[in-house]
């Protein structure tokens, strides 16, 4: 082979490894999602739910500690009630009290019964002697005035019986006021959760309205991330999502499109492109099924990082499937226990 050709077939080598250089850095397409699927990095989130007091006063007990799991309905923590106690026990006094005053006044509408029943009698029996010229007219003047007052006299036993029934009433409305503050005096779990922050202790006094604890609701898992306007378009509610956290990428979590936000925003900074937070994009939000949360609830924890997938509408309306071997794979059933998908994130109670 001559000079000339040798070098030829080295600068075509050369030229050849370079142009592969070139398309592999700058040409070659990038980690980008199959058609027909979009993707974005987020966190696994949940609401925040402060337990705080209804009205002001001691706090006795609290039965919880951070990280511990809670259920819907659980007693958290109690208030003290001795003050209360005591107004309880005098609004049943005063309920017993006015119950004693309705007796006495159905007593004295009895009486006032009794006594028109007679004036009556009375008056009958005038009328019959007054026909006989046996009495005068004034007697029976006198005798029909008597039933006119005994009619009064009735009408106002009745109206003061009435009186003392609405007297209880107003008594028994007092008491079970007091006992709905003795309730509320006992601070129970709104839902599943997990206590996130103790944030007063016992014998601590608080105002109305101050908070005892945070919980991390386990009602409403989910991831947010954000997606270009020419995806978000093309993402419908309630389709089928895939959730694949960084500490499990052997798994994907299925999940529900359950928010899409209705207008453009600018990209937070955990976006980390340039290219990407210029961009107006719009917020999506997948939800974990509840049942697979409930069957997971003592591993499920918040503020793990991950990777959320949706697949986009085609223009027929259609979506396509979700293939073997794609990035994330078919969901599949956690293991049981779940791998700890912990993290000391913005939720994590442990």
């Amino acid at each position: 082979m001559s000079r000339v050709a040798s070098i030829a077939l080295v600068l075509a080598v050369l030229a050849a490894f370079l142009g592969y250089a070139v398309w592999t850095i700058f040409l070659a397409p990038s980690d980008l999602p199959p058609e027909g699927f979009a993707r974005g990095n987020g966190r696994v989130e949940a609401d925040l739910v402060d337990v705080s007091t209804r009205l002001a006063g001691r706090v006795a007990t609290i039965a919880v500690q951070e990280g511990d799991l809670v259920v819907a309905g659980e007693a958290l923590a109690v208030m003290d009630t001795a003050e209360l106690e005591a107004q309880k026990t005098r609004a049943e006094a005063a309920v017993a009290s006015a119950d004693a005053a309705v007796a006495v006044a159905v007593a004295g509408v009895a009486r006032a019964e009794a006594t028109l029943a007679l004036a009556r009698r009375e008056l009958d029996r005038a009328e019959a002697l007054m026909g006989r010229d046996v009495i005068s007219q004034a007697n029976l003047d006198i005798r029909r005035t008597e039933v006119q007052v005994a009619e009064a006299t009735l009408a106002a036993a009745r109206a003061e019986a009435r009186a003392k029934e609405r007297a209880v009433d107003a008594e028994a409305a007092s008491l079970h006021e007091i006992e709905a503050r003795i309730a509320d005096s006992t601070l129970h779990a709104p839902g599943v959760g997990r206590v996130l922050y103790r944030l007063a202790q016992p014998g601590e006094v608080l105002a109305s309205g101050g908070k005892v604890l945070t919980l991390v609701s386990l009602d409403n898992v989910y991831m947010e991330f954000f997606l270009s306007a020419g995806a978000a378009a093309r993402v419908r509610l309630g389709d089928e999502a895939r959730i694949v956290v960084d500490v499990m990428p052997a798994f994907a979590i299925p999940a529900t499109v359950s928010f899409v936000a209705p207008q453009a925003q600018f990209t937070p900074k955990q976006v980390e492109t340039i290219d990407e937070r210029e961009s107006l994009m719009f917020r999506i939000r997948v939800r974990i099924p509840q049942g697979l949360v409930e069957a997971h609830l003592a591993q499920v924890k918040t503020g793990v990082r991950g990777v959320g997938w949706v697949r986009l509408v085609g223009p027929d309306g259609s979506v396509p499937d979700w293939p073997e071997g794609l990035t994330p794979p078919l969901a599949v059933a956690l293991p049981a226990p779940m791998t700890d998908v912990g993290g000391n994130g913005a939720g994590t109670g442990q």
